[in-house]
């Protein structure tokens, strides 16, 4: 079974959706957009002083970016590549989420 028989959908969601991870991923890389960080931005002014907004945002847009590094791979890979890979992709997806959590529990706090 390849990944194209668990595809539903048009390919051209993965596209968008590809597209505004990698602009989301640019704006929290270039330093700018800690508001696009859910939890960082209904934070109390408190709460926020005690994170690097920079260090925060770098941590989150490198997240998101190799998160949407996987969806080409994804679209164009999908009648070569065997189902489990979607499972694998999944996995990838969850590590790199806790990942992102941690780091932004730990280095991101001043």
């Amino acid at each position: 079974m390849a990944m194209k028989d668990l595809s539903t959908g048009p390919d051209w969601i993965v596209w968008v959706v590809f597209v505004i991870l990698v602009a989301i991923s640019a704006i929290l890389l270039s330093g700018h957009g800690a508001n696009l960080i859910a939890g960082y931005n209904t934070a109390p002014k408190e709460k926020k002083e005690k994170y690097d907004e920079k260090k925060l945002g770098r941590v989150i847009g490198t997240g998101l970016l190799a998160i949407a590094i996987l969806f080409p791979f994804a679209v164009l890979g999908q009648t070569l590549l065997p189902a489990c890979v979607a499972y694998a992709f999944l996995g990838f997806i969850i590590i790199d989420s806790i990942v992102m959590i941690i780091l932004a529990n730990t280095i991101c706090k001043k």
